[in-house]
């Protein structure tokens, strides 16, 4: 036998070592992706979460300022969302007025309204979002 087509006693199984290689980096990148996929969805979520909550307590500013408008006094409150995509929101609003008279003697009426909307109590829901806005209005 030629000795050049004898096999080389040191390279035995060595396929088999860098097939576990492959095997074991595609299995920790598709770990990794996987991961990555669950968190990126989360985050989603929850940035959702919170521009419902956003427009949940923007819609409570504006009930509070069309209160005060059509009845002349400050108005606090929790408006109803029912029948909205943002039932499960509960809003608060509260009014604090403020009476001034300027130089000419007119009287000057300041409502400041905070509304704050949420959608459950903190660590109750996974995907629980507070927002509080505020807006001074002029009467």
């Amino acid at each position: 036998m030629r000795p050049d087509l004898l096999p080389i006693r040191g390279s035995r199984g060595f396929g088999l070592v860098a097939a576990m290689f492959v095997m074991i980096i595609v299995s920790l990148v598709v770990i990794a992706m996987s991961r990555l996929a669950s968190v990126q969805h989360g985050s989603n979520a929850l940035a959702i979460q919170q521009a419902r909550a956003y427009q949940a307590a923007r819609a409570g500013l504006e009930w509070g300022i069309s209160q005060s408008a059509n009845a002349g006094l400050c108005a606090s409150g929790s408006p109803s969302l029912a029948g909205s995509g943002l039932s499960e929101f509960t809003v608060g609003v509260v009014c604090v007025a403020s009476n001034y008279t300027d130089a000419d003697g007119t009287p000057i009426q300041i409502f400041r309204f905070t509304a704050t909307a949420q959608n459950g109590i903190p660590g109750e829901r996974p995907d629980y979002a507070f927002r509080q806005l505020t807006a001074t209005v002029e009467r």
